[in-house]
């Protein structure tokens, strides 16, 4: 019997039963499917592509085109997980009927369970018309990657009484707005902790410490999926694919240089008749 994929209601008995959700961002079909086959409980198509997949420097410049895209392969990839994507910088915060259109692509295009959105008590607005029209919508306050220019870099959150305070108003307004979970990224411990304690949705949390409702992390940074990896502190790489990647084109090169690859149990061969035959017909030819 195939999977189900969890919906709002379980994921907040979850909660409630101290289960932890566990949360993979992937990109595309091949990534999906692995997550899927892993038992993953849900899978975030972040802007973050961005940065990993595109090689930006930020998530700016990522477009509504291009979260459609990556949405729809992960989908594919993963038939049976609650997939959510997010809204790209500047989809959301013009009037609702743009914001709404842009809601639309993700969930009739990009077949998305539901969206993400960064941002706290000013895209409340927003959330609670979004969730009225039917769509289940993540929040994400703490580090929000598109608003990097304006809170002046990756720069921890919640460190000082009056920053946990502001992020503690954004959490709950984003609850009443109608989020049915909450990111919480790069947000010191004893602050996810807090708010985790006062909501009764889930907080998912990203370099925020051990306390909060689940984790997630990048599919790139679980497995070092990449040729410029960098460590961070709040990760924990459990593979190291990108050395396997990189050695095994390494010996592709090497022996397709040296004529190694391929080798005799790597062609395929035609009936002993067809070489003589059309060496015959060419010699005919050749005379005429």
């Amino acid at each position: 019997m195939a999977k189900q994929a969890l919906n709002i209601v379980k994921m907040k008995k979850m909660k409630q039963d101290g289960e932890k959700l566990t949360m993979v961002t992937a990109y595309d079909y091949p990534s999906a499917s692995l997550a899927e086959a892993a038992s993953v409980d849900m899978i975030l198509v972040g802007d973050s592509l961005g940065n990993v997949v595109q090689g930006q420097e930020t998530t700016i410049p990522v477009t509504i085109d291009d979260m459609v895209y990556h949405t729809l392969s992960v989908r594919r990839g993963a038939t049976h997980t609650f997939v959510v994507a997010d809204l790209p910088f500047m989809t959301y915060h013009g009037s609702i009927d743009e914001t709404m259109r842009n809601v639309r692509r993700l969930m009739q295009e990009g077949l998305a369970h539901a969206i993400k959105m960064e941002g706290g008590m000013e895209i409340c607005l927003a959330v609670e018309s979004i969730v009225k029209a039917g769509v289940p919508v993540i929040g994400h306050i703490g580090l929000t990657p598109q608003s990097l220019n304006q809170i002046g870099g990756y720069r921890i959150q919640g460190k000082t009484a009056e920053d946990a305070r502001r992020l503690l108003e954004d959490a709950k307004a984003l609850e009443r707005a109608g989020a049915f979970a909450i990111v919480l990224e790069l947000v010191t411990e004893e602050v996810a902790a807090e708010i985790s304690k006062q909501l009764t949705i889930p907080t998912i949390g990203i370099g925020a410490g051990r306390f909060c409702d689940g984790q997630v992390l990048v599919y790139h940074d679980i497995l070092k999926y990449d040729p410029n990896y960098r460590d961070k502190k709040f990760v924990k790489t459990f593979a190291d694919i990108g050395a396997q990647i990189r050695q095994g084109l390494e010996e592709y090169v090497s022996e397709v240089k040296s004529g190694q690859f391929p080798a005799q149990q790597h062609v395929f061969t035609a009936d002993e008749n067809v070489i003589p035959e059309l060496y015959g017909r060419r010699k005919a030819e050749s005379r005429a």
